[in-house]
């Protein structure tokens, strides 16, 4: 199930009067982020009350860096490596399987609501290429199989955890 923007305030951001704005702009935006999943337009709006920063100020600096979601995104975020050393390696390869394996497009999230695949530039491993991001940990030297390994037990633990729930 994708992950829905909480109705929570933002009181865990930083103060909005003990720095400049422009300063701590972009670590308010990431932890928001990282708090509910995703920017929606009812977080920005409470985060231009409270820093006092125009709505289409914000929307500029979210668009314009790439990290910052404004739609749903499931549980798991894909980070796949598009660089020449991962492509390079096989990556186009390990790419079209984990696309077919999670049953979505870059950009997209799987229809049980799991994965959120996108592409990108580098990822900062290019000596153990190809690779990719998964919520932030890297995942190095894929390969087919191993990428299959990785989603289906990322799979399992997803299973694990909802029979744990009453």
């Amino acid at each position: 199930m994708p992950r829905r923007a909480k109705s929570s305030s933002i009181k865990n951001l930083p103060p909005s009067r003990s720095h400049k704005k422009e300063d701590i702009l972009l670590n308010v935006l990431h932890k928001a982020q990282q708090e509910h999943g995703y920017l929606s337009e009812h977080v920005l709006k409470q985060i231009s009350i409270e820093y006092d920063i125009p709505i289409a100020r914000l929307w500029g600096v979210v668009k314009f860096y790439t990290k910052f979601r404004t739609e749903p995104v499931g549980r798991y975020v894909i980070e796949i490596c598009t660089s020449p050393s991962c492509v390079l390696n096989n990556g186009l390869t390990v790419e079209e399987h984990l696309k077919q394996l999670i049953g979505a497009r870059s950009g997209q999230t799987s229809k049980d609501g799991l994965f959120t695949i996108y592409r990108s530039s580098c990822i900062g491993c290019c000596d153990e290429a190809p690779a990719m991001l998964i919520n932030g940990k890297p995942y190095t030297r894929l390969t087919v199989e191993r990428v299959t390994n990785i989603i289906n037990r990322l799979r399992e633990e997803h299973a694990n955890i909802k029979a744990d729930k009453p």
